[in-house]
């Protein structure tokens, strides 16, 4: 298993390029411990690409999970970055470096990088039987945290997205839950 730095030193030593000679604007993409190979085929289009060198990324970096769908490490414009790997046991130090994160509807993967304050585009698997991911990943679009796309939307999404628009998450406080609870189970007040 490939740390971070690992990998971008691979990708710098493979391409023969120079560590000054661009700023570095990582897009990371996971997918969780799941088989969601619509998400990875999506971000590994020309076309999605393509949209994410205009807003400015230089590297893609894709966590494929279970999937079988091999991305490919060239782009059609070769200055756009690309490495993946399948599992880690750790995502937070991607999720810190990126500068926009490209995930599953996870609420793991999902609050996490909300709590890391990072862009997110939330891509909800469409095949899933009883989809209730949806729900959380529209809502919290709805409330302007996130963008919310489909595999087949992708690329709309990134072409379109202002993150000047999103509000950062604070996550609610559970104090006052916790207290209710304990008074119905009569517990003292603190």
């Amino acid at each position: 298993m490939l740390t971070l730095s690992q990998i971008l030193f691979q990708n710098l030593v493979s391409t023969g390029e120079e560590m000054v000679s661009r700023e570095r604007r990582m897009v990371f993409v996971t997918v969780g411990t799941t088989c969601f190979d619509a998400l990875v085929k999506a971000v590994d289009s020309e076309e999605v690409k393509e949209a994410l060198l205009n807003k400015g990324y230089t590297d893609l970096l894709i966590q494929m999970g279970r999937g079988t769908y091999m991305p490919s490490k060239a782009s059609g414009n070769s200055t756009l970055q690309v490495d993946y790997f399948t599992f880690s046991p750790s995502i937070a130090d991607y999720i810190k470096e990126a500068s926009l994160v490209i995930s599953h509807a996870g609420s793991g993967s999902i609050f996490e990088t909300l709590r890391l304050g990072k862009p997110l585009i939330v891509v909800v698997n469409e095949d899933l039987m009883d989809n209730h991911q949806s729900e959380l990943a529209e809502e919290l679009a709805h409330r302007k945290h996130l963008f919310c796309a489909r595999p087949q939307t992708l690329q709309e999404t990134v072409e379109t997205m202002d993150l000047n628009n999103l509000l950062p998450y604070v996550p609610g406080d559970a104090k006052q839950v916790v207290t209710l609870v304990n008074k119905f189970l009569g517990f003292p007040a603190d």
